[in-house]
């Protein structure tokens, strides 16, 4: 089987197309037809190692596993002789942010793993482009214990995490406002956003008004830029580590003086996360935003693409059809 592979921490360059033994299902496992993946920051961090904390999850000194990916889509050729929960046929999406080899055109997965029937109506790439954005957003969100009332800013929302932040926040109700850039304004207030701020033109960390929380998806901005937009007891929480790593010490910093505080959860519980992300997809509550695709045989690009941080929601890697395909305009 043709597969996505890197045999040392770095950059795109290293990734090769290659050869690889198709796998056989344990008792347990099933083999799965891979249809289609993401490229998403996670995966960035899997081929470069950093930050460094990566290699302790993905192998140290070299990657554990040369096969590429954390996530999947397709449908299960074969079943282990102990499965019982899938059947051949059944079309499936997956994810593991520790790295699985799924940019492949075979994978093989615990059926006890994370793992579940795609829900009716989606296709493959809406199905694996919900997986680990909308898992960290879950995961984020429900360490804030939020109020009907409250008030939510997000800046970055054209991201993979910001798009589905928003989304999963006003299928709460809550009042969101977001940050977008000027081509993208009517793309976040399809999504059901009234107030979108163009940040190529205003500051958001200079509004005139307070938020009970502000989760920054694209970690651009610090705490201390955004105080004054924060209200007395409100939190602040970021994708990324900050400036000097402080998010990981702010949290309880913060939390010892009192008042506006930073939080910074280490997801955990991906099926739980993907169980509450298939019933809004079934409730018409949830919908990735694309991008675009790649052909297997341009993953490297994609990986460059994705690094550059100009995407907009999720990248696709096309593993069966080959296609490249412009989701949105240019």
């Amino acid at each position: 089987m043709k597969a996505v592979v890197r045999y040392n921490y770095g950059n795109p360059d290293n990734i090769l197309i290659e050869e690889m033994p198709k796998p056989k299902p344990k008792p347990k496992e099933v083999l799965i037809k891979v249809k289609a993946t993401t490229v998403n920051r996670t995966d960035c961090g899997v081929i470069s190692g950093e930050p460094y904390i990566f290699r302790f999850f993905v192998g140290w000194p070299k990657p554990r596993t040369p096969i590429l990916g954390t996530d999947f889509a397709g449908v299960v050729e074969e079943v282990g002789s102990q499965v019982s929960g899938f059947k051949v046929g059944d079309k499936v999406w997956g994810f593991n942010d520790n790295g699985i080899p799924s940019q492949a055109e075979y994978i093989v997965y615990k059926e006890d793993g994370n793992i579940l029937k795609i829900p009716d109506g989606f296709g493959f790439a809406e199905a694996v482009a919900s997986a680990e954005a909308a898992h960290y957003a879950i995961n984020f969100l429900k360490y804030l214990k939020l109020n009907n009332d409250a008030k939510v800013l997000v800046n970055g929302a054209t991201g993979g995490i910001g798009s589905a932040t928003v989304q999963i926040l006003l299928s709460k109700g809550l009042e969101v406002v977001a940050t977008a850039n000027t081509k993208n304004l009517d793309l976040i207030k399809g999504l059901g956003v009234t107030r979108v701020i163009d940040y190529e033109n205003e500051d958001f960390t200079k509004l005139n008004e307070k938020f009970d929380v502000v989760f920054d998806s694209v970690g651009k901005s610090s705490f201390g830029q955004c105080k004054g937009i924060l209200k007395e007891h409100g939190k602040y929480l970021s994708s990324e580590l900050g400036p000097g790593s402080e998010n990981l010490y702010l949290p309880l910093a913060t939390k010892i003086k009192g008042g506006k505080r930073v939080i910074f959860p280490l997801p955990t519980d991906i099926k739980g996360s993907m169980t509450i992300i298939k019933e809004l997809m079934e409730k018409g509550k949830f919908r990735p935003v694309i991008d675009r695709s790649y052909p297997m045989e341009k993953a490297a690009e994609a990986y460059r693409y994705v690094a550059s941080g100009q995407k907009t929601g999720n990248v696709i890697l096309d593993i069966e059809g080959g296609k490249e395909m412009f989701y949105l305009l240019p």
